[in-house]
């Protein structure tokens, strides 16, 4: 073909509608072990057999930057989160002097995903097991959302190992049998596989009282693990453990913890499980955090309680500041 029968081709393509040259891409998907997705610290891997299987649980082992104190702090993720939303805190805390462990449960971010018989039990006892092949013998636990129902039964079954328990707007300061009906692992199931970008986007802003662009991060990796081809998988985990969740409260065992607490409770947070399925009376009771966190301070023995007006469910990500502030002068006392 000559140049002069080239130019007319080549002309049509250069006046080519803007719009069709900078048609949004879909989202790429991610794997539900978060291959590929950036740590904000290296990570290390715990081999596991349990019920059968061989297992990977995922974990960040982060030394002190500032003046080593000798102390560990152990950050338990919450359920739809996993280690990395820690980043801020495990600064702070580093270069405080604080060796920084941060495991993904089981079943959680860069974790294996099996289909395992999931309880607070096996999650504190798998923990338990890392810090002892870390060479750990005690440690401040800290758990945010369910990370607080799954660091009180740590500090339960490992009391010997838990110096202090913090609790930042942990779910479970309630008993949700109470007002909110069962359902099956199967039909929780089946709502975990009924995912679109705006409901994951619309679930999120709940816990915030302002949304801000840097909290899509949180929902691009949800929603990009929907598209995997393994994302069954992630949602039968992500059912069983809200049955766990429903199943085993620890909010009874309260005045037995003997490590002194603190309770850090975002004020404006109306978190609760099976939210969708209860009724407008029995939703205007649960998840009134003001009230959760006094009554959960006067339960445990020893307890400090800091209340953080106008933050919602997750102070380190939405008030990072407020939140160091009370977690390290905790620590400092």
């Amino acid at each position: 073909m000559s140049l002069f029968r080239t130019l007319p081709l080549l002309a049509a393509l250069s006046f080519a509608p803007p719009a069709l040259a900078q048609a949004p891409q879909p989202p790429e998907p991610l794997g539900i072990a978060l291959e590929g997705y950036p740590s904000p610290a290296p990570l290390s891997y715990l081999p596991v057999t349990l019920q059968g299987q061989d297992l990977r649980m995922a974990y960040m082992d982060v030394p002190a930057t500032g003046k080593a104190n000798g102390r560990t702090v152990l950050l338990l993720h919450g359920k739809n989160f996993f280690g990395a939303y820690w980043r801020d805190t495990i600064r702070a805390l580093s270069q405080a002097g604080y060796r920084v462990v941060v495991p993904d449960q089981l079943g959680f971010g860069h974790s294996s995903k099996p289909a395992l018989d999931y309880s607070f039990y096996v999650l504190a006892a798998q923990t338990k097991r890392l810090l002892e092949q870390l060479g750990v013998p005690e440690v401040v636990v800290v758990g945010h959302s369910m990370g607080g129902m799954l660091a009180t039964r740590f500090a339960r079954q490992y009391p010997e190992a838990t110096t202090h328990l913090v609790l930042e707007n942990p779910i479970g300061l309630e008993d949700y049998r109470e007002l909110v009906p069962w359902r099956s692992t199967e039909a929780l199931y089946k709502g975990q596989l009924e995912v679109s970008e705006e409901g994951v986007r619309a679930y999120h802003k709940t816990y915030y009282v302002t949304w801000r662009p840097e909290y899509e991060e949180w929902v691009r990796v949800h929603f990009r693990q929907s598209l995997s081809a393994e994302y069954p998988r992630l949602a039968w985990v992500s059912a069983a453990t809200e049955q766990m969740i429903y199943q085993q409260p620890v909010v009874h065992e309260f005045p037995r913890v003997t490590a002194p607490v603190l309770l850090v409770i975002g004020q404006a947070d109306r978190t609760t499980i099976g939210r969708a399925r209860v009724s407008p009376e029995a939703l205007a009771r649960l998840g009134q955090y003001p009230e959760l966190g006094k009554r959960a301070a006067r339960a445990f023995p020893k307890a400090t309680l800091v209340e953080l007006p106008n933050v919602g469910h997750i102070p380190h990500v939405e008030a990072p500041g407020k939140w160091h502030e009370a977690l390290l002068g905790f620590l400092g006392k």
